[in-house]
């Protein structure tokens, strides 16, 4: 007979820290969907934000909203309430929304570096470089190689067979979990998802860390010692938290694959789903002038409209 649920194991190993685990989640999710869903208004409403820098940040807080709202709800009402089971299409459409989200993700921070790099190393090509159609462009062809990607891999999933066991030794609905339940043979579904998670990965990554090289050098030639040193280390917190992400990533879908390292790879996989949505509104937007400045307008607003 074929599974119809699963049940999520979650961090049962940490049955005695659930409650800390519960609250911690709780925090970092509202964090996260307060500061991207600011940003997201902020960018629609206020004109000195509508530039292609902010343009590709709206495109980001717009999925990680999405992102982390497709794992953490669920993954808190299993610590809080032991319901960890979820049904084969709740499971499958998890899964496909993560690969589709996590693929763009990929993709639109290498598109962001790119353009960090064109306005700040390259600044006379940066107008024609990034004209509006070319911005739509870069951004759609992330959404729409994360889809096409996502669509690729879910329908190889539903083509396994699952008859038991039903539990699935993570948190979410991932592929490598998934495909050790399955009885039927996974070995086309395991070489997609390699190659998939090589080409996602490893290109936009090496384009990113090319560019903030470049971005660094041309930072440390700034007369400014102040201004270097601001500029320097967003720079470097830009590229630590991306260094994690694709780092994290590679490493659970690329390297051999151990029972003695799945708890691992379970801590690991927070540092590309829960992670990226808290950390970046604040190292790529909130600490930014322009942002801060139409924070204050908007409060100056809705102060004088409210009295």
């Amino acid at each position: 007979m074929n599974v119809t649920e699963f049940i999520i194991l979650g961090f049962g190993k940490f049955e005695q820290w659930k409650s800390i685990l519960f609250f911690s989640f709780l925090v970092l999710y509202i964090v996260a969907m307060v500061a991207n869903i600011l940003i997201i208004i902020l960018v629609a409403v206020d004109h000195h934000l509508h530039t292609p820098m902010y343009f590709f940040l709206g495109n980001l807080s717009c999925l990680e909203t999405c992102y982390i709202s497709n794992i953490v709800p669920k993954m808190m009402v299993g610590l809080l309430t032991d319901e960890n089971t979820i049904s084969f299409s709740g499971c499958s459409l998890q899964f496909f929304c993560f690969g589709f989200l996590v693929a763009t993700e990929c993709y639109l921070l290498s598109v962001m570096s790119y353009d960090r790099y064109l306005a700040i190393c390259k600044p006379l090509h940066y107008a024609t470089g990034m004209k509006a159609r070319i911005c739509i462009q870069l951004a759609a062809s992330s959404w729409i190689t994360g889809l096409i990607a996502a669509l690729i891999l879910l329908s190889l999933m539903l083509q396994l067979t699952f008859c038991g066991p039903n539990e699935i030794d993570h948190y979410f609905c991932d592929t490598v979990p998934l495909i050790k339940l399955s009885c039927s043979d996974t070995n086309l579904v395991e070489l997609t998802s390699f190659i998939f998670t090589f080409v996602f990965t490893l290109p936009p990554f090496l384009l990113t860390f090319t560019s903030y090289i470049y971005i660094i050098s041309t930072i440390l030639r700034i007369p400014s010692t102040v201004g270097r040193k601001k500029a320097f280390s967003t720079c470097s917190s830009h590229l630590i938290v991306v260094s994690m992400f694709y780092g994290a990533i590679m490493i659970v879908y690329l390297l051999p694959k151990s029972k003695a390292l799945s708890d691992v790879n379970k801590i690991l996989s927070l540092l590309y789903t829960v992670l990226p949505p808290v950390a970046n509104p604040l190292i790529y937007s909130l600490r930014n002038k322009e942002v801060k400045n139409s924070i204050r307008k908007a409060g100056r607003k809705f102060m004088s409209f409210r009295f």
